[in-house]
């Protein structure tokens, strides 16, 4: 299995912690970044895999996000080979800093970077710090935070900053990095790239697609209950079982199903903080890209 070419560290994440996991045909690595589909990704793997709304655990401890450091790797490695089904496992990783695997699948999800960074935003303001601090072995926050930026100012800043790309994955440059890696994967046949507009557009389609490209089959009769559960109406009423809050960083874990929505932060920029976004992002990646991106 090759070495992957980058490591990515932060407070919270290694991605080094992969090496060496035991990988089985089949395996499923979701590979998004943050607040582009993860946990939707998670859910759709979740029905498609084990063929029911009703999980047998919470969507967390089925599909554990590896490189998270608030969970030590051999917990994580332990209930991950005790899952006598198909596994699907999370990560805010590139492929690059991923091991890839001929018999594993690597599916990444995209979504408009605006949209993704309004998400992002709010999310901020719905973690718990202290706790977090505490499960990944951070010093406390020694201060109150400030008040933030209203969203309106806050996403322009965004789109500006200069930032290193594989250390700073949330910010646009750092997206655009995950978003060209995967897009030049994109015709491996064990890497599938999926739309978050598609799945607002077509839930039960891409459901589909997905099952195909997985060799997964899907009951005829199973099926309008499985998209049901995959809404985001759905998700949301069942935020106790879904919200990736098992260890309890989340203020909230409704809020964490704020919107799902396409097109808010477009609509926060006005006509020159668009087209500096138009041209930043003309800088980061390639036009195809963006034509698909962007559409």
């Amino acid at each position: 299995m090759p070495t992957p070419a980058h490591r990515y560290r932060s407070d919270d994440e290694d991605s080094g912690r992969w090496a060496g996991f035991p990988f089985r045909d089949g395996d499923i690595v979701i590979s998004t970044r943050s607040k582009s589909g993860t946990t939707w990704m998670q859910m759709i793997c979740a029905l498609l895999v084990l063929g029911t709304p009703e999980l047998p655990a919470p969507l967390t401890v089925l599909s554990p996000w590896l490189d998270w450091l608030a969970e030590p790797r051999d917990a994580v490695f332990d209930r991950l080979a005790a899952q006598p089904h198909r596994r699907f496992i999370k990560t805010h990783t590139p492929l690059d800093g991923v091991p890839l695997d001929p018999r594993v699948h690597y599916v990444v999800v995209a979504r408009h970077p605006l949209d993704m960074a309004v998400s992002l935003y709010h999310q901020a303001g719905n973690l718990d710090r202290v706790r977090l601090a505490e499960l990944t072995g951070q010093p406390a926050p020694a201060e109150p935070p400030r008040a933030r930026q209203p969203v309106e100012q806050w996403l322009p800043n965004w789109v500006r900053q200069e930032a290193d790309p594989r250390a700073e994955l949330d910010s646009l440059p750092g997206v655009m990095l995950h978003l060209s890696d995967a897009w030049a994967r994109r015709h491996e046949p064990n890497v599938e790239l999926v739309h978050y507009d598609d799945l607002l557009a077509d839930l039960g389609g891409e459901m589909r697609r997905l099952a195909d490209r997985w060799g997964i089959a899907v009951p005829p009769e199973r099926w309008p209950d499985l998209v049901e559960a995959a809404t985001f109406g759905q998700m949301r009423e069942r935020a106790d079982r879904l919200a990736p809050d098992t260890l309890g960083v989340l203020r909230d874990r409704q809020v964490f199903f704020r919107q799902g929505g396409s097109g808010q932060g477009r609509s926060l920029l006005d006509s020159s903080a668009q087209a500096h976004y138009r041209e930043r992002t003309a800088a980061l990646a390639p036009p195809d890209l963006l034509r698909w991106l962007h559409r």
